[in-house]
């Protein structure tokens, strides 16, 4: 239901834009959020936008360098990252919220995608 596309490999000071296409009976009405994990690490909260896209939060380790927006009429949400840093590599993934507002809460995520791996080296 959450397809999670454009990890990869990049260099430190690079970009990547990650890609979370859903169905429509996933996300229809709901806010939708990226999240991130580290090995040895607890799953990290980036960046969750709204249903309408009016309200985003951004997470302050990735503030001013990540972006999220998302095209409803292809039920596809993105995390633009730019000025990727070492620290900022992990398994990226999707995640639809139970309501329209998303929030930095992972317990507020009931459909999650499978994972995309971001790698930044130095």
């Amino acid at each position: 239901q959450l397809q999670a596309s454009g990890g990869g490999l990049v260099q430190a000071g690079g970009s990547l834009r990650l890609s979370c296409a859903a169905s429509r009976r996933t996300s229809s009405n709901n806010a939708m959020g990226w999240f991130r994990q580290a090995p040895g690490k607890e799953r990290e909260f980036v960046a969750a936008i709204s249903w309408r896209g009016s309200n985003t939060q951004i997470a302050d380790s990735v503030k001013g360098r990540f972006t999220i927006f998302r095209d409803n009429a292809k039920n596809t949400v993105y995390l633009q990252m730019n000025s990727l840093k070492p620290e900022d590599a992990a398994v990226y993934y999707c995640a639809v919220a139970r309501g329209s507002v998303g929030n930095s809460d992972y317990k507020d995520y009931n459909y999650w995608g499978q994972g995309t791996q971001v790698t930044v080296s130095s």
